[in-house]
């Protein structure tokens, strides 16, 4: 049978009698959490929506001539605030230890990101008039993959990026790019030295931000009197509705509806005037922000993506709580499919090292017992290991040389992408494993039951 990892069962509302604050263990069988409050309103947290257990940081991949070092692990747990309907992790790690100069994550080395960048700056250049005397700023900006088509159309741009990694591409790409994590402070001596803006962007940054609170006010002071922000998140409802837990991990400080956003931007003085929803990540959301004192009209697009929320059942505690059984279910049904096709004699193997793939191997127990290895055209994850489960990270080319019968699709977000990419590449045979929203497999372009 294919390993699992024992992971604890957790009641639904936590006992916080037992543990002081910032502490962990197991009493009476069950995960004991200590007492831990609402990073936006300050609310005691008491219902769980996940509890994945002890996993490495999903990011921090291993030198692979260090093959015995140890993946540091810590508790992975998601609660829901009863008030502002806040999802958000149990913090054991800070920003700082996560988001380090030697980050992995290179935007540029996703097509369909580029494209989805290149679209976005032309949608947002026509829609709010933007030209050489505007000013556009972008809150971890990353290599430069979305500031470069702002350049292009001869838009002021500046990023914000705090990893040097990454920032360091950019500048060599011509990006002005301050080298910082975001905040209220830094917003305000952006705006001193003449940064104004009149568009800010914040694509898949708010998720990765402990004081969500400061940020929200920072892009406040950011905006010129009319001018507009943009936040794309994953959405809270897709997740749930899609099981995408493994979307869950350390550097995702907060996971938002635009039930919770609206409260937190509300907070700062920033108005939701406007929502897209995205296929991005499984399903983003892009909220449309101004100041509260704005003329910008508010949308019907608001009031309608609300609801939908609220008929989910993202106002109530049970939807929640029954989150847990659902992600149980797919971790049984993708070891159990997994097993019986490994029984069968069948080479399985992965593509993508992305981290939501650690969470899910991690949390499903999948080893090298079960993959032998998976596969990433990022160089700078190539010739490195999955923390936890000890998978090593090779070119796409050994694909073609090792002939699997089955391909697990870890970066299930862009599998149309890579499964394209694959049949361009070789004539592959084989058939592709998609984990979410429910383990199913790809033959050819037609999808099968698992």
């Amino acid at each position: 049978m294919v390993p699992s990892l024992a992971i604890v069962s957790t009641p639904p509302r936590l006992r916080r009698d037992r543990w002081r604050v910032g502490t962990i263990g197991i009493w009476g069988g069950k995960m004991e959490y200590g007492d831990h409050h609402c990073r936006h309103c300050g609310t005691a947290l008491e219902i769980c929506v996940a509890d994945l257990g002890l996993m490495p940081i999903a990011n921090d991949l291993i030198d692979r001539s260090l093959p015995s070092q140890e993946a540091p692990k810590a508790p992975l747990v998601a609660m829901v605030c009863g008030e502002c309907r806040l999802v958000q992790t149990i913090d054991y790690k800070a920003a700082n230890d996560i988001f380090r100069d030697d980050y992995v994550y290179f935007s540029s080395e996703s097509i369909s990101w580029l494209e989805h960048a290149r679209k976005y700056v032309g949608e947002m250049a026509q829609r709010f008039g933007l030209d050489g005397d505007s000013r556009h700023i972008e809150i971890a900006s990353n290599d430069g993959y979305l500031l470069q088509y702002s350049q292009s159309l001869g838009i002021p741009t500046l990023g914000v990026e705090p990893c040097a990694s990454v920032a360091t591409v950019a500048r060599d790409k011509g990006i002005d790019t301050r080298q910082a994590f975001f905040s209220q402070a830094l917003a305000g001596q952006l705006v001193a030295e003449g940064w104004h803006a009149d568009l800010v962007t914040a694509n898949n940054v708010f998720a990765h931000v402990p004081d969500v609170n400061d940020f929200a006010a920072g892009i406040r002071t950011l905006l010129m009197p009319n001018g507009v922000a943009t936040v794309e998140v994953q959405h809270l409802l897709r997740l749930m509705q899609r099981n995408q837990f493994d979307t869950i991990y350390h550097e995702h400080f907060s996971y938002y509806s635009l039930l919770s956003a609206k409260r937190v931007f509300e907070a700062a003085g920033l108005r939701v005037f406007d929502v897209d929803e995205l296929p991005t990540h499984g399903g983003s959301v892009r909220f449309y922000l101004c100041r509260d004192d704005s003329s910008v009209q508010t949308l019907p697009s608001v009031a309608r993506v609300l609801a939908e929320e609220i008929a989910y059942g993202l106002d109530r505690d049970e939807v929640y709580v029954g989150f847990s059984k659902q992600i149980s279910q797919l971790k049984q049904d993708l070891v159990e499919l997994l097993d019986r096709l490994k029984q069968d004699g069948k080479k399985i193997l992965g593509y993508g090292a992305p981290a939501k793939g650690v969470i899910l191997l991690n949390y499903c127990g999948i080893s090298t017992g079960i993959i032998d290895f998976t596969v990433d055209k990022a160089p700078s994850k190539q010739n490195k290991i999955l923390p936890g489960v000890g998978i090593p990270i090779l070119h796409p080319k050994m694909l073609e040389s090792e002939e699997p019968d089955y391909i697990l699709v870890l970066a299930w977000n862009i599998a149309d992408e890579i499964i394209a990419q694959i049949r361009a590449a070789f004539p592959y045979q084989g058939a592709f494993i998609i984990p979410m929203p429910k383990p199913h497999i790809i033959q050819g372009v037609v999808s099968v039951a698992a």
